[in-house]
Parts: C-alpha cells; sequence; structure tokens
C-alpha cells in the first residue's frame, strides 16, 4: 500500500465552515447590538434594525448550510480519491492537502513515473470535454476546473523547486463521482480521468524517478507538509 501523507479533506471542511457560518456569526452579533439597541432607546429605528440584523440571522442560516454542504461534498470526494491511492503500491507516496505557495492541493503523488497534481471533483452530472473545455452537462461551470488543476500544478513545481526538485509535475483532474464519460483523456497537457481509473492508470513500469531519489524528495517535502 502507498504511504500517507496528511488527511484528505481536512481543509475542505475547515474552509467551508469558516466561509459558510461567518455571515451567521455578524448577524447574531448585530442581533445582539440592536436588541440592546431597542432595548435603551425604544424607537423605530432601532426596532428597524433588530428586524434586519434577525432576517440577515436567517438568511445566512440558509446561505451557509448550503455553502457548508458544498465543501463537505468536495472532502467525501477527496476522501473516496485518497482510499483509491491508498490501494497503490508501496512504491508510491501520497500526501493529501499538500500547501503549494499557500495554495491547497487535494492530493499530491510521487512514484516512479513522476509526479502528479490531483484535483478532485465530486460532479454529480455529466462530464464531457469539448473543444478543450470541460463541460458539466453541457454547460461550462463557473469556475473551469481545467484552469485550476494546471494552476495547481504549476504551483506545485514551484514549491519544489524551492527544494530542489527541478522534474516536471502533471496536473490530474479527478472525478469521484466517475461521471466523465471518456473515462480518461488528455487536455491541454492534463489528465482527466475518474477515480475508478486511477489505480489502474498507476500500475506501471514507467520510471522517471529512481528509488533514491523519489525517497529524498518524500523527505523534503514531509518537511514542506
Amino acid at each position: 500500500m502507498a504511504r500517507i501523507h496528511g488527511i484528505a479533506g481536512e481543509w475542505a471542511r475547515v474552509k467551508g465552515a469558516i466561509l459558510g457560518l461567518w455571515p451567521l456569526g455578524l448577524g447574531i452579533f448585530l442581533s445582539g447590538f440592536s436588541l440592546a439597541l431597542l432595548v435603551a432607546k425604544r424607537d423605530m429605528w432601532s426596532a428597524l434594525f433588530l428586524g434586519a440584523a434577525l432576517g440577515l440571522v436567517g438568511w445566512s442560516l440558509h446561505r451557509g448550510a448550503i455553502k457548508v454542504r458544498r465543501f463537505y461534498i468536495g472532502a467525501r470526494g477527496e476522501e473516496k480519491v485518497s482510499s483509491i491511492l491508498k490501494n497503490l503500491s508501496d512504491k508510491y507516496d501520497v500526501f493529501n492537502d499538500f500547501i503549494a505557495r499557500g495554495v491547497h492541493v487535494d492530493h499530491v503523488v510521487v512514484g516512479p513515473p513522476g509526479v502528479f497534481a490531483i484535483e478532485t471533483k465530486y460532479w454529480k452530472g455529466a462530464v464531457t470535454v469539448e473543444e478543450g473545455h470541460i463541460l458539466l452537462d453541457g454547460q461550462l461551470p463557473s469556475r473551469p476546473p481545467l484552469k485550476q488543476v494546471l494552476k495547481e500544478a504549476a504551483l506545485v513545481k514551484a514549491e519544489l523547486a524551492k527544494i530542489g526538485w527541478m522534474g516536471p509535475v502533471t496536473p490530474v483532474l479527478a472525478f469521484a463521482s466517475d461521471t466523465f464519460g471518456a473515462h480518461i483523456a488528455e487536455v491541454q497537457g492534463a489528465v482527466i480521468i475518474n477515480s475508478s481509473e486511477l489505480q489502474k492508470s498507476f500500475s506501471t513500469d514507467k520510471i522517471i524517478i529512481a528509488e533514491p531519489e523519489k525517497e529524498r524528495l518524500v523527505s523534503l517535502m514531509e518537511n514542506i507538509a
């Protein structure tokens, strides 16, 4: 089995809680402030301010729950992919939630065939590739995942260059929902793949990094993580 470093989905859950719940905290604070103001002044403006603050609390609960749920779904996707990567041979190391230049990368895999930066998506709709774009149910997503994974791979490469490793980093966009119709493809230098194909894809005799160099790189990356 591969050696696992870090906890898959941890940052997604933390980020979801922060982004989803901070407006609720603000609403509660403003509600308390406006209630105190109403008790002190007992005027119409204080009552209106309290009503607005309570409205913010209600809106925050609704929107926050949606945002937290979205991030938690993403975290479950990362956990699924990590569990698949864990079953790779002991020649591989998997870094979950690897931080490269301040950006959290879902997974970085290091093994004989090279270094791979994996961005995980847990999309429920049909995923297709058309004219070099990743589409969800035939529509462009609000945040292009191909651009995201290419950027993350570049950041990982730059982070590793700081510790003296100058090799390439392959960007991989993995769909934990396995809804990519083509199963596996290459677009703009990135590998687009269903999670169910990951283990088979890494089962290769290709050697880019010799074992001593791989162990040295892993040791250096552990200090980053």
